[in-house]
């Protein structure tokens, strides 16, 4: 799949956040559901992010709903290209049609850094100790 992020041109802030953040994604029908574990609270930080023809098009978050750009929930999903893709997948098969692949696991997701700022690795990568913040 081809990563969507220049699509996008998120504010290096958004980009940032969207890498560094704990974020945990569930596949919801072809959507994905984005929960913030960086927060004391990540219940009240989960956010639906609406899936349209391979591109994160909506969140239902408060900061998407404000117009000025992507938020880091659709960043989050974009530049990870494995949770796009496996959530189109989804979408497919939610509407009935075949799953170009078998292989749905996502707990060993391939790193996604090399489309990041080189300083500041993924949140995936930190939590797997593939690297760390002082590298």
């Amino acid at each position: 799949m081809t990563p969507v992020l220049p699509e996008f041109g998120p504010p290096a802030r958004v980009l940032k956040r969207a890498q560094y953040e704990a974020f945990a994604f569930e596949l919801l029908d072809g959507d994905v559901r984005v929960r913030n574990e960086s927060y004391a609270d990540p219940d009240v930080h989960e956010y639906r992010v609406r899936i349209q023809d391979g591109v994160p098009d909506s969140c239902s978050c408060p900061a998407d709903a404000s117009g000025d750009g992507p938020c880091k929930h659709r960043v989050a999903v974009a530049i990870r290209p494995r949770i796009l893709d496996l959530a189109v997948q989804m979408r497919v098969v939610a509407d009935g049609g075949i799953s170009s692949s078998g292989d749905d696991d996502t707990t060993d997701l391939p790193c996604e850094c090399e489309q990041l700022s080189e300083a500041l690795p993924c949140w995936n990568c930190i939590d797997t100790g593939r690297r760390n913040l002082s590298e």
